[in-house]
């Protein structure tokens, strides 16, 4: 037996690190105001496929089925169409609504570290709002986020609806804009050289790419000076870059944040802002997270297109995060243990230490029934090894007597007490 390629089970140290990398986030989000959702796996294939969705990149990713009712659907690729999806079933929900939702997507694509085929994405969105002030409020949540976490962290941003005016300056067609911003998006992986490659590949006209391979040299240049360069002012991109960074620059933000004007992101559906999490060390290559605004897929959806529905959002990589705590995390890690381990001595105690066990647990202490059967010392040097605080023993004589053996392990000391007030000397 084997695993499926890009699948893994998670247990013992690995889950226990997992689940409070988990805990962080919604902590996190339920401070700033998010309330939790969960939407569906499975989805109508129609939906997945639209144009308004996750465009051609994602969709070879796609796992798609037929049910036995010969429907076409698919598994989730991301948590942004489903939510998209429950905005515009229910046009009643009061705006702006901030949710969150940590679930399992699934992606038929190349495996490697950090990126699973089935794996756990922790998303936050706010709908309703259309100003810089949404994403900064998350850019804010991701520092929280990652400050807990202890990971050093830069966030790469951009706008596309401004990198699209660029490209426009610069003679590239409309319909070219987005998939020249995807290619731009690669500079970092492939090089200049690799993006001006793709570029002749998708027939862009020489010219057109000369001037791309200029502007890929204003990596570092400062915003001000890309609207002068390329005749920009009032625009509405422009507008946009210049109120992000005024608040990022305002909430002391500018040390974390790094404007990259070839930024794009995979997912064909954002249509301002878009940001990257990566770690700041440049240790780990793999983004930490991402997101950006979609204000366009949820009017769409409902075919009101003339309607703005304002949304954006932000995703963090479980897998990605995980990769980059294991290493100084998971040894010094220990499991939770029970506060109280009971130990029925004899078949015939059984009964009674499971009756005993299920009170403990109706206190709020954490119980362990040790029915292994082993020799008595054994367990007591397991509950010894493992630093759990107290051991009840219980046969036949102390269940007719209404008493237990309470062994306190850090003390090395045992007194015939009554379940109650085992259960105070448990609980101080």
């Amino acid at each position: 037996m084997q695993n499926v390629k890009g699948t893994y089970d998670f247990f013992g140290k690995e889950q226990a690190l997992r689940k409070r990398i988990q805990n962080v986030l919604e902590e996190v989000f339920e401070l700033y105001d998010f309330n939790g959702m969960e939407s569906t796996v499975l989805n109508e294939l129609e939906l997945l496929t639209s144009k308004y969705a996750g465009g051609d990149e994602i969709l070879k990713e796609m796992y798609q089925l037929t049910d036995q009712g010969s429907r076409r659907l698919g598994l989730r690729y991301d948590l942004t169409i489903p939510f998209a999806k429950v905005l515009a079933l229910n046009p009643g929900i009061s705006l702006p609504f901030k949710r969150y939702e940590i679930g399992k997507v699934y992606r038929d694509g190349p495996v490697k570290k950090g990126r699973l085929r089935e794996f756990l994405q922790c998303d936050v969105d706010i709908a309703g709002i259309a100003g810089a002030e949404a994403e900064a409020e998350l850019l804010q949540a991701a520092v929280e986020v990652f400050k807990r976490l202890d990971i050093p962290i830069i966030v790469e941003w951009n706008n596309r609806e401004f990198m699209g005016d660029i490209l426009e300056s610069l003679g590239v067609p409309p319909k070219e804009k987005i998939s020249v911003m995807l290619t731009l998006d690669k500079v970092k992986k492939v090089g200049c050289d690799g993006v001006m490659k793709e570029l002749d590949s998708k027939g862009i006209h020489p010219s057109v790419t000369a001037k791309l391979a200029k502007f890929m040299n204003a990596e570092n240049m400062p915003i001000n000076d890309l609207v002068q360069a390329y005749g920009l002012e009032n625009r509405k991109g422009t507008l946009e870059v210049c109120a992000l960074q005024e608040l990022i620059d305002s909430l002391g933000m500018e040390r974390i944040s790094k404007f990259n004007p070839f930024l794009s992101r995979g997912l064909s559906f954002y249509t301002g802002t878009v940001y990257e999490i990566l770690d700041a060390t440049g240790s780990f290559t793999s983004s930490l997270g991402g997101g950006g605004r979609y204000d366009s897929i949820i009017g769409k959806l409902i075919t009101r297109e003339d309607i703005p529905y304002p949304v954006v959002g932000l995703s963090f990589g479980m897998e990605s995060i995980m990769e980059i705590m294991k290493s100084s995390k998971i040894n010094s890690l220990s499991l939770p243990q029970p506060k109280v381990v009971v130990i029925p001595i004899g078949e015939e105690a059984i009964s009674e230490a499971l009756k005993l066990t299920a009170t403990l647990r109706g206190n709020g202490i954490r119980t362990r029934i040790d029915l292994s059967k082993r020799k008595l010392k054994k367990s007591l040097s397991a509950a010894s090894a493992n630093e759990i605080p107290f051991v009840i023993l219980i046969g036949n004589d102390e269940a007719r007597g209404g008493k237990v053996r309470l062994k306190d392990m850090k003390n090395i000391t045992e007194h015939s007490v009554t379940l109650e007030e085992a259960t105070q000397l448990i609980l101080r």
